[in-house]
């Protein structure tokens, strides 16, 4: 399986870091290494002291797929999960200033958790689904897929043009505002719709 991320998709995170809007979808990816095993918690790694919490809605290939028309798109998955896209903040900004890759700052060992499933028919429509992250019981970051730059069916269709999704691919829509630092001792909570589909440790 693969991991595809998609990077600046809500405006105001896009605003709170001070990035320029993209005109097509940001793309990157994690290898499976960076699957969070299920129960554990997250280690902040030596080489950074700045993580931030990044929560995301998921979406599940559950076929494979080539240049899918977005019209299509929803016939490539049945569920929408939760999860953090783990940033090593300060290595980022340094890799950004020199023009290089992000990978060592977002595809480490541990920086994907993926929470548990929902089906998408649970939900009466998928741009309008509310979530959100709490950090020690207080909410720090609150999204609704309506505020996505690029919706789901589009980013499915958009990313299928360069890479074929295979059944258990999971893509990563991108994170609203209220990125933060992490640190030992935190326990982070999310939730889509009021139900809770992870909780993990940092330390």
């Amino acid at each position: 399986m693969k991991i595809i991320c998609i990077g600046r998709n809500y405006a105001d995170h896009i605003s709170e870091l001070q990035n320029e809007k993209p005109t097509e979808p940001v793309i990157f990816l994690k290898p499976d290494t960076a699957i969070l095993p299920t129960q554990s918690p997250f280690f902040i790694p030596e080489f950074s002291n700045d993580v931030q919490h990044e929560v995301e809605i998921l979406v599940k290939i559950n076929k494979v797929g080539k240049y899918i028309d977005a019209k299509f798109a929803h016939k490539y998955y049945d569920e929408i999960g939760l999860g953090i896209d783990f940033t090593a903040r300060d290595l980022q900004n340094e890799l950004k200033s020199k023009g290089l890759p992000w990978e060592k700052s977002k595809a480490f060992d541990g920086s994907a958790v993926i929470g548990s499933f929902l089906s998408k028919n649970s939900f009466a429509s998928l741009e309008n689904i509310n979530f959100e992250l709490q950090k020690n019981k207080q909410v720090v970051q609150q999204g609704n897929s309506s505020l996505m730059l690029w919706k789901i069916d589009q980013l499915v269709a958009y990313v299928s043009q360069f890479f074929t999704l295979k059944t258990g691919d999971i893509i990563f829509t991108g994170t609203p505002k209220g990125v933060a630092s992490v640190k030992e001792g935190d326990v982070l909570e999310g939730f889509i719709e009021g139900k809770q589909l992870f909780s993990l440790q940092i330390k």
